[in-house]
């Protein structure tokens, strides 16, 4: 599933090529989850122009110049990009033709992502978001380590748990705690307040480092204009179960925690 730094690099291709353009129409040759039926979201969005395109959580967001949102979650294998005008695809869900003559499409294979429009003033009451917490990249370390605190399950869960900290998936997670030696296991309350600002801290930096190398690309996901990833190249620990550690050379084990898999090094990230 695309995670906060894949979702950040698309809305930021989007952003630079969409802001100003006006969705001439759409086409909905399968769209699954909507809010609404498509001939409700339809006349929402044509003939409106495109302000801005944002992030929140794992969320793409799309503003438009009557204060109308429209909100993409793109789950496993969604994908949306901007590019040349072409006929509907195999595993589109919704194309808008743009007044430039450009198209763009949000596709999805296993269709688990969807699509929502908001009316101004409603995106703020989306559940959804309102339950997201704090994002990552623009909260102080310090702040974030506050948010696990006491908190009795493994540090694994809580960095995956959206209400404690926003965007932050499987790959992200592992990569910050090989990072920070902390073990996935380890309980939220006997990671330590020093530590857990550590583990914050590498947390920024792997998200930061992630959206400069254009996101991961593993399986489906491509940025804004159609091009993969890079990140993946550098993974320490993320699917490397049974490869040597590139620090210390123990071999990496993998735990379930929380419901996913959790490669980590038995040596650099020791229990405690």
């Amino acid at each position: 599933m695309p995670e906060l730094p894949e979702v950040e690099v698309i809305a930021r291709g989007l952003d630079a090529t969409l802001a100003g353009r006006t969705i001439e129409s759409v086409t909905v040759p399968g769209l699954t989850r909507l809010s609404e039926p498509a001939e409700s979201l339809v006349p929402r969005v044509v003939g409106r122009t495109v302000v801005r395109v944002y992030r929140r959580a794992k969320v793409l967001l799309m503003e438009l110049d009557d204060g109308t949102t429209l909100a993409f979650h793109l789950k496993m294998t969604g994908r949306v990009v901007h590019g040349p005008m072409r006929g509907p695809g195999k595993h589109d869900r919704i194309l808008f033709a743009l007044d430039d003559g450009s198209l763009l499409f949000f596709a999805d294979m296993r269709k688990f992502g969807y699509v929502r429009s908001f009316a101004p003033g409603e995106l703020e009451c989306w559940d959804f978001l309102a339950k997201a917490g704090p994002e990552p990249l623009e909260t102080a370390p310090e702040v974030l380590a506050e948010r696990i605190a006491g908190r009795r399950c493994a540090i694994k869960a809580l960095l995956l748990n959206q209400s404690v900290v926003a965007g932050v998936g499987n790959i992200y997670a592992d990569e910050s705690l090989f990072r920070a030696s902390v073990n996935p296991m380890t309980r939220g309350d006997r990671v330590g307040r020093d530590r857990a600002v550590r583990l914050f801290a590498e947390l920024q930096s792997v998200l930061g480092q992630a959206i400069e190398e254009n996101g991961s690309s593993i399986s489906d996901y491509v940025n804004a204009h159609g091009d993969a990833g890079a990140f993946q190249n550098s993974f320490n620990v993320y699917g490397r179960k049974g490869e040597p550690c590139k620090r210390c050379g123990e071999k990496l084990q993998a735990v379930t925690v929380a419901g996913r898999t959790s490669t980590f090094c038995p040596k650099c990230q020791r229990k405690r």
